[in-house]
């Protein structure tokens, strides 16, 4: 018997010292990250941005794969089927947690087939109103849409911009009409011109249009003031409290990947992001770096779900 306990222990032994050298080997080939977007979009310049960095820490490239379609749900999908092994990564966003309500059939489960590794950055979009329009405020907006129910319009592409506007709506008690866009440019474009009433374009994009006067400039939907015009206040400032609409960005493995494997990712992402060519970078879109610990961020993804829920079943709105 004692010999057998004996053969046990080294055999034990054997099998710690095995598996030690294999667990400490992770990464020990590329990883690839599943951009849900196309190349050029936002999401793939954080991605690539902060991959860079996180590459070099790590001692195996990031390999970015781009799958754009049916609002980031596409990526997400793929994603949440890879093997739980800190392979394959996606870059989470806003979107994924309004499609989590807006769309009636979806083959993924962002909260519990995604383990969360850490937030990356954070961005808003602007208020912004065509010149002519006879309201120089957030306050005077809400108070002309009262007036004129359903008659201004607000030009709406894709989801996170569709909810802000519902989530300005729903909390302003006021109605106002949708109009569909492909895409921010366009939304921008009719602004300027004159088609739209007002629109929720990205800071970035926004900010040069306002500066030349294109389009007016009515609060910043965040929780901060954007970091290229300090001078527009945000919504909530400007007259309507407990407004935020904010975008984000988060680096999410598959659930089931080692704990160890997150916390090293989350590691690295955390260095990333102290990076000043990082912050510079960032800074040129109007992003703020926004680093967490994975359990902060699981908590904020779960928070996000459960607010866009109620704004998407308000607003009556449904997807396929």
């Amino acid at each position: 018997m004692k010999s057998a306990i004996v053969s046990g222990s080294i055999a034990a032994g054997i099998v710690l010292a095995c598996a030690g050298p294999a667990q400490a080997q992770y990464p020990a080939r590329p990883i690839r990250l599943i951009v849900p977007f196309a190349a050029g979009s936002v999401n793939d310049l954080v991605a690539r941005v902060v991959t860079v960095p996180m590459s070099e820490a790590l001692g195996q490239p990031i390999v970015i794969d781009n799958r754009a379609g049916a609002a980031g749900n596409l990526g997400a999908e793929i994603a949440a089927q890879a093997p739980p092994d800190g392979y394959t990564l996606l870059m989470g966003n806003a979107s994924h947690t309004i499609s989590a309500t807006l769309y009636e059939h979806l083959n993924y489960d962002f909260v519990k087939d995604f383990a969360p590794v850490s937030h990356l950055a954070a961005g808003a979009f602007l208020l912004a109103a065509h010149p002519s329009l006879p309201a120089k405020s957030v306050k005077e907006l809400i108070a002309l849409a009262k007036s004129r129910p359903d008659e201004l319009n607000v030009g709406v592409g894709g989801a996170s911009i569709i909810m802000a506007a519902e989530l300005f709506k729903s909390t302003a008690g006021i109605r106002m009409t949708n109009i569909a866009y492909k895409g921010t440019p366009a939304i921008l474009t009719a602004l300027a011109g004159g088609e739209l009433s007002v629109g929720f374009p990205p800071t970035s994009a926004a900010v040069p249009m306002v500066r030349a006067g294109k389009v007016r400039a009515l609060g910043v939907t965040g929780k901060r003031r954007s970091t290229m015009a300090p001078d527009i206040p945000t919504v909530a400032e400007a007259g309507l409290p407990g407004y935020e609409a904010a975008t984000w960005y988060a680096l999410m493995a598959r659930a089931g990947t080692p704990r160890r494997i997150v916390t090293r990712l989350n590691a690295e992402a955390v260095r990333a992001l102290e990076r000043p060519d990082v912050r510079k970078r960032f800074a040129a879109t109007d992003l703020a770096p926004a680093s967490s610990t994975s359990q902060e961020l699981g908590k904020y993804v779960r928070g996000e779900v459960a607010k866009w829920s109620k704004v998407v079943k308000a607003s009556g709105l449904r997807a396929n």
